[in-house]
């Protein structure tokens, strides 16, 4: 191991050297390192709270003097030509100068008339502002000021520094050996006094030095382990290996070599099975101090059981690979189109952790969907079996929150629950009193993007949890099911020298999280923002999903706020993806499909940081998104706005709550409204899709807004759309319906609502999205962010015995200041269904499910096929309130026009009516034909949709309140 001080005389030698003699017309200055007191920040760890899409307080390092909270950026202190002495002093606790390119910094700075500015660099973070100089520099050169500003491929990558000055730095500057210090720009006055002075921010000069594309991790050869670690700012590298996950001492140090930013070493065979960390030697901004950092490798494929040490373990090893692994990509489901998706979203531990035909060392985990007949896989084999195509697990990487030794978890006595009354605050008191010691967090607090989550395996050492997943992904594939990862590249839990979960940020300070014009890290994403603006970012994001695509052959990727990525970034891993083939690389990468979160916030928003990956910015790359606009129009409101607010299915206008909407007209307004946002969805939520709107006019799907006043429509291809009413986030739906509509209606009335809602989904153009339990009358009790609620407010019951409905009050954090509403709702045991009801849920969602693979015409693959032969009916402004009637048409062999899609029926009509009464809906278009109820819905176990009828000499549909109807005609 190279002791930092013989590290130190050697760069400060190569300091001494970094520009050769001084030109005659630039200033160059050297001086020995000045120690001089200063200021360290001490980070305190990060407690990531999931609540997606709210600005929540957090504690972290970012800015010294400010406590940090969910929002997109701080606002810079201003750039004064006189700054005072304590300010002066405080300056390079900031970065707000940017190395953008190797020959230009910018900076927001005003140099005044007859003044300077300069460039200092200190390789033992010596650097001081004091008494008007800046001291304890190893290294200084003056700067100029460049009129021909910042380039514009900078300001393309860089956009939020559009407007600062570009000061250029003279070409004798060896800046790969000035990036390894700490680094300052300071101005100074005609009186040769220092006006202001900041660090740097460096990921752009990184980028054009350093940017690479060979090997890292670790690498298996016949007869060797090598390491490669891409580390451009560090000043030593050393990897410590230890024989187990335990051991106190090394058995070997090794120090690793850099070429040009990247560290590396060839090893022992013999480290294969062993685990390692590397320690790194750096400059870290957060401290102002050359740090020794301890971190896992950043392409770790393997860890020790507390996550501290990488387990060197070879994927492509035969002891790794079940039974078959290598035929599996030949036994997957087919899918022929992405519009052929329909997609279960599901958590790992939900899945099993209740699930007592399961074997309590597989239950919560991983091996739990490898079992042929437990309760959890029988029901999913139903739901396969009726159409089903992809299961979408949250996140199964190494995630914070939960430790991964199930010997360390604290649990509650869920029999002591059991008999607490259904409104009571003991519950949760007791479930949070445990929350962060227990065996549950959905996992939104990414700390390595590579390795399975140990605490999902049945032991968290070695390379148990490899093999686990691997069966389990097979196991799905199986049953019909092809496997969806919900991958979180956005944030990181981590960050800074010191906090155990923090990797990247040890490895390259400063170059893996997104810095605000402060220097201080973004936290818009909730906590420390990644930057996918930033090359090596960004490979590592592509690299991490070749990993999951290529060594376990994972079907989608479901991209957490994906709008926190870069358009580029998302184009690129999917272009990657799909370059991977069955022959070469054992996965057909055509096959995989990629979706995500296209929110439009923070930093990033409206183009902020480049142009990023919101809705309507990927329109026309095949990359899916979700469709917001038709959850809020058929649940109303928003997840964030008022609890009570009702919309299409909840009752608005046609069944009040007592909520005020602001009246009748307005009511009527909200409702027309909510009918365009629902049918704009049903039909894909495609950009240019005509319809007639509520006022009776033709109208694009971009032409009709939200409430907000932005395009309801954005999407170029069905598959670029997911719709859905329910997901992990927020309340489920049956809980929503439960709080939205009126108290005193029935479990009947609800249950029905809740089917009807689901059918809005299975029956639309797009990809259909469920969360798990919706079919079943899922509830958490009313907990609209179980992230961190435990087992008992998430539990699944696969033996449909209870839905979870009324086991207490949810936990207080999120939930408390709607007690006073939800408190009667679990009170009142007219609320809570009973078996027959998700028996019956269950049933007809496995109804919806195969009618829509029962024909081609609900899976239409182009724009142009939805516009031909998908059609509104119920429109204008004459509108039977509360049913949406759509249509599908196709064409005949032989007959000019529409081609034939389907070698059954001829036509389609679905009604949805979400009225609370029958309702009877005629139109001359649709008068004379040969309509019957669908055969699967006539001998449906629902006895109220047979009761639908039609009259062919009226043209006339009859339906049963709360119900969906499908009406087929057969050739």
């Amino acid at each position: 191991m190279m002791a930092l001080t013989s590290l130190s005389s050697s760069l400060l030698s190569s300091l001494s050297s970094l520009t050769g003699p001084p030109p005659s017309n630039s200033s160059v200055y050297f001086s020995s390192p000045l120690p001089s007191p200063r200021r360290r920040l001490n980070p305190k760890p990060n407690h990531h709270h999931r609540n997606r899409h709210l600005s929540i307080p957090l504690l972290s390092r970012t800015s010294p003097t400010r406590s940090i909270h969910c929002s997109s950026s701080f606002s810079s202190m201003p750039l004064e030509v006189s700054t005072s002495p304590s300010q002066l002093q405080d300056s390079l606790l900031y970065s707000r100068a940017f190395w953008i390119t190797q020959s230009i910094i910018a900076w927001n700075a005003d140099v005044v008339r007859d003044g300077s500015c300069y460039l200092y660099a200190s390789q033992t973070a010596a650097l001081s502002v004091t008494d008007g100089e800046v001291e304890g520099h190893d290294f200084k050169i003056k700067l100029e000021e460049d009129s021909g500003g910042i380039p514009q491929n900078v300001i393309a990558k860089f956009p939020h520094i559009r407007d600062y000055k570009a000061f250029r730095v003279p070409s004798t500057v060896d800046a790969k050996s000035l990036v390894k210090c700490q680094l300052a720009v300071a101005t100074f006055g005609s009186d040769g006094k220092c006006s202001y002075a900041t660090g740097l921010q460096l990921p752009g000069v990184l980028d054009e030095l350093f940017a690479y594309d060979g090997p890292l991790g670790a690498h298996y050869s016949e007869d060797a382990v090598s390491l490669y670690l891409w580390a451009p700012t560090a000043q030593a590298v050393c990897a410590c290996v230890y024989k187990n996950a335990n051991s106190r001492d090394p058995v070997e140090v090794v120090q690793l070599k850099e070429v040009n930013g990247v560290w590396s070493v060839e090893g022992s065979k013999d480290w294969e099975g062993c685990y390692y960390v590397y320690e790194v030697s750096v400059y870290h901004p957060s401290t102002l101090h050359v740090e020794k950092c301890y971190a896992n490798d950043p392409y770790a494929r393997g860890l020790s059981p507390d996550s501290q040490r990488t387990l060197f373990v070879n994927l492509d090893s035969e002891t790794l690979k079940p039974e078959g692994w290598e035929k599996l990509a030949d036994e997957k489901p087919i899918i022929l189109s992405f519009s052929d998706i329909s997609i279960y979203e599901l958590h790992v531990r939900d899945f099993s952790a209740n699930d007592h035909t399961v074997h309590p060392d597989f239950q919560g985990g991983y091996l739990a969907f490898t079992l042929e007949d437990s309760a959890g896989v029988l029901h999913l084999k139903k739901l396969s079996n009726a159409g089903i195509t992809h299961v979408h697990l949250l996140p199964t990487f190494q995630f914070a929150g939960v430790d991964d030794v199930k010997e360390n978890w604290k649990c509650v006595d869920s029999t002591v629950l059991e008999k607490l009354p259904p409104d009571s605050t003991e519950q949760q008191a007791q479930i949070t009193l445990i929350q962060d010691d227990d065996g549950y967090n959905w996992g939104y607090n990414p700390v390595l993007w590579g390795v399975p989550k140990g605490s999902y395996a049945s032991n968290p050492s070695g390379s148990c949890r490899t093999i686990e997943f691997r069966k389990m992904v097979q196991a799905l594939n199986h049953i019909g099911l092809r496997v969806v990862l919900d991958v979180v590249y956005n944030h990181l839990h981590g960050n800074g020298p010191f906090d155990e979960n923090s990797v990247l940020d040890k490895i390259v300070p400063g170059y893996y999280l997104r810095r605000n014009t402060d220097g201080f890290i973004e936290h818009s994403t909730c906590v420390n923002n990644t930057a996918s603006e930033h090359y090596m970012v960004e490979r590592m994001i592509i690299d991490d999903m070749l990993n999951w695509a290529g060594n376990y052959k994972v079907d989608g990727f479901r991209f957490d706020l994906m709008g926190h990525i870069m358009k580029s970034t998302m184009v690129k891993a999917k272009d990657a993806v799909n370059r991977l083939t069955k022959e070469r690389d054992g996965i057909d990468g055509s096959s995989v499909y990629i979706y995500g979160e296209g929110w439009d916030f923070g930093e990033v928003a409206n183009n902020g940081r480049g142009i990023n990956a919101s809705q309507f910015n990927v329109c026309g790359t095949g990359i899916g998104s979700f469709n917001d606009r038709i959850r809020d129009a058929m649940l109303g409101g928003s997840p964030f706005g008022h609890p009570l607010q009702q919309g299409f299915v909840t009752g608005l206008l046609l069944q009040p709550n007592g909520h005020d909407h602001g009246g009748k007209d307005v009511e009527e307004l909200m409702l027309s409204a909510a009918k365009d946002h629902i049918q704009v969805g049903m039909a894909a939520n495609l950009r240019d899709y005509v319809l007639t709107n509520s006022d009776g006019k033709e109208v694009k799907g971009m032409e009709v807004l939200t409430y907000g006043g932005a395009p309801v429509a954005y999407a170029l291809h069905p598959a670029e759309t997911i719709n859905y009413v329910s997901a992990h986030d927020n309340e489920t739906l049956f809980d929503v319906v439960s709080m939205k509509t009126p108290m005193e209606i029935s479990v009947d009335e609800r249950c029905r609502l809740n089917h009807l809602a689901s059918s809005v989904i299975a029956l639309s153009q797009g990809i259909p999205f469920f969360h798990s339990g919706d079919e079943m009358l899922r509830s958490k009790s009313l907990d609209r962010d179980s992230y961190n609620s435990g087992d008992w407010f998430n539990r699944l019951d696969f033996t449909y015995n209870s839905n979870n409905w009324g086991v207490g009050l949810p936990p207080k954090q999120k939930n408390e200041k709607h007690w006073p509403l939800i408190r009667p709702r679990l009170a009142d045991p007219s609320f809570k269904p009973q078996k027959n009801h998700i028996l019956a849920a269950i049933n007809n969602f496995l109804d919806v499910l195969q009618i829509r693979y029962s024909s081609p015409l609900f899976r239409l693959t182009t724009a142009n096929a939805i516009q031909e032969r998908v059609r509104f009916h119920n429109t204008g402004p004459s509108w039977v309130p509360g049913v949406i009637v759509m249509s599908f048409e196709d064409g005949h062999r032989g007959v000019p026009g529409l081609t034939q899609l389907d070698p059954i029926y001829s036509f389609i009509v679905v009604i949805f009516n979400a009225s609370p009464s029958e309702v009877s809906f005629a139109s001359p278009v649709l008068q004379a034909r040969t309509f019957q109820l669908h055969p699967i819905q006539a001998m449906s176990a629902d006895g109220v949709v047979k009761n639908s009828s039609y009259e062919t000499s009226t043209g006339c549909f009859t339906v049963p309140p709360r119900t969906t109807s499908v009406f087929v005609e057969y050739r």
